[in-house]
């Protein structure tokens, strides 16, 4: 790894590593390290990411989505010695995370100025949004848990990578970030199966939680905010950065927030304000 100190900080990349070998989950762990030059010397995952891997084979999904579930459960459990180190996920990150929506995909893209009566709104829902967070059982969180970052190996499933923005959050962030993947879409009845699943785990190793309805509003909700987030990263990449790849995964990410304003009326103003206005802008021209 060559991460230029005067761009990356690779320190918490290194303390976390160490954190989840502690938990007994499989990271790229540190072989030599000159922190100070920015170069670390790092064991090899390998190169077959779950994402090419459910893309080759979806029948190989079911097990490998179990074994990332019970990783989750490990870095929950195994990494509540941890979590008060990392940094909270608290009410001004979400926040900022749910302004890069708003400003770079909504208006530095699209070019949409929103109304006094929609910026209410908004800020209505981005109410909701860092409450549902705020009020879930805050645990150790990797924080960009999905197919590009799981490495599929012959066994241990899954191998971590991208951990280095981990924080104590919200327990169902890592859930909706694998099975609301921005990279791959998988039937809407198979993700509540999957997530009920992980409900069923959770209870079995902490007791009673929050019912299965309360926990997958929590989720549903907390997709919302990560759905939003990534969005507008990935403007931003485009914009900023000159990375105009990941505009192509917009649309797949926004749907799961439209799929879901029939259900909840609190979300028809998002999901009615992405299918009428950003989803025909990010259309391809006809």
């Amino acid at each position: 790894m060559d991460a230029p100190p005067p761009k990356e900080d690779c320190l918490p990349f290194v303390r976390i590593a160490g954190y989840l070998e502690a938990m007994q989950l499989v990271a790229p762990r540190i072989l030599a390290a000159n922190i100070e030059r920015g170069f670390l010397l790092l064991s090899d995952l390998g190169s077959q990411a779950y994402l090419m891997s459910v893309t080759e084979d979806p029948s190989s999904a079911a097990g490998l989505y179990a074994d990332a579930m019970r990783a989750i459960e490990t870095m929950q459990v195994n990494g509540s010695a941890y979590q008060a180190l990392l940094p909270p996920y608290d009410e001004k990150l979400l926040r900022i995370e749910l302004s890069l929506f708003h400003d770079w995909l909504c208006e530095t893209h699209i070019g949409l100025q929103f109304s006094a009566a929609d910026e209410a709104r908004w800020q209505a829902l981005c109410d909701l949004l860092v409450a549902n967070a705020l009020e879930q059982p805050q645990v150790f969180v990797h924080r960009d848990y999905h197919s590009r970052n799981l490495m599929h190996l012959t066994d241990n499933n899954p191998g971590l990578l991208d951990f280095q923005d981990a924080v104590e959050g919200p327990y169902t962030y890592d859930l909706v970030s694998l099975l609301k993947d921005c990279y791959v879409l998988w039937p809407a009845e198979q993700v509540r199966r999957w997530a009920l699943d992980y409900h069923a785990m959770l209870e079995n190793v902490h007791g009673a939680i929050a019912d299965r309805a309360t926990f997958l509003r929590q989720f549903e909700f907390m997709g919302v905010q990560r759905h939003l987030k990534a969005a507008g990263i990935f403007a931003r990449l485009n914009h900023r950065d000159g990375k105009p790849g990941y505009m192509a995964d917009i649309p797949r990410t926004l749907q799961y927030i439209v799929e879901l304003g029939p259900r909840h009326a609190e979300l028809n103003f998002i999901a009615g304000l992405i299918n009428d206005k950003c989803l025909p802008a990010l259309a391809p021209p006809t």
